[in-house]
């Protein structure tokens, strides 16, 4: 299937689909697409072995949906953008072989992708938007297109060779690589570290992808610079925090 990435720090995959052709996504993933393309939503598509499966998708944070895009009646062009600045990865999936990514990696994949959720840890409230930690499992007869945050790294592991991971920045892994949460050795590094409580152990063999800006870490950065509406309404009345921030949107600050 023809496709191209377009642009660097945010780019775009382009999939160029001939009569016949399709691709499948999560819903709201699309950016744009030519006039002969058709959409199609259905759970029967959401990847999850019945509705028991896609049921527990849902519950966790994937979709209950997907939604395929078609080519009818000629060529068309269907595009996909990151949601941040990051990478955008073409990836084989063959029978017997299976990749764990973050949350929100699938971007787009074609007929017999099966998308389902591989690992859910709760770490607590506040940590990942108080949702818990969910790594989604890719398996099936596919070529799959993964969205990652920021800059790329990866790593080979050895048999038994282990890496010690912030939970966030673990992009995706191969299968045969042992993943668990362990927590931050020493009271005191508990306590005082800064750097969290958990920790994603990845033990090889296999390959792993890891990402330089996972959206939490990105949520928890801005945070202290959001507008507070609930003391602007203290202060001023709701119409007050409400006219504040419709003219903050349109002066664009």
């Amino acid at each position: 299937m023809d496709h191209r990435v377009v642009g660097t720090v945010m780019p775009v995959l382009e999939m160029l689909l001939q009569p016949g052709e399709s691709i499948v996504s999560e819903p709201g993933e699309l950016s744009w697409m030519s006039g002969t393309i058709q959409l199609r939503t259905s759970t029967q598509m959401a990847g999850a072995k019945g509705f028991m499966g896609v049921l527990k998708r849902a519950m966790a944070g994937g979709g209950l949906f997907m939604t395929e895009y078609s080519a009818q009646g000629g060529a068309g062009m269907v595009a996909f953008s990151t949601k941040v600045p990051g990478q955008i990865l073409p990836v084989e999936v063959s029978p017997g072989q299976s990749f764990f990514i973050h949350r929100h990696g699938f971007l787009c994949g074609t007929q017999g992708v099966e998308l389902s959720i591989g690992f859910q840890r709760s770490l607590g409230t506040g940590i990942f938007g108080g949702e818990g930690f969910v790594l989604q499992k890719i398996a099936g007869t596919a070529q799959v297109w993964i969205e990652l945050d920021g800059e790329v790294v990866t790593y080979d592991l050895q048999p038994g060779e282990t890496l010690r991971v912030h939970p966030g920045h673990v992009g995706m892994f191969e299968s045969s690589v042992r993943f668990d949460i362990t927590t931050v050795p020493g009271i005191r590094n508990k306590l005082f570290g800064g750097d969290g409580l958990f920790l994603a152990a990845l033990t090889g063999p296999g390959k792993v992808w890891l990402q330089s800006m996972p959206l939490p870490n990105l949520a928890h950065s801005i945070q202290p610079y959001l507008p507070r509406v609930a003391e602007s309404a203290a202060e001023g009345g709701v119409g007050g925090a409400i006219a504040g921030a419709a003219i903050k949107g349109i002066l664009g600050n």
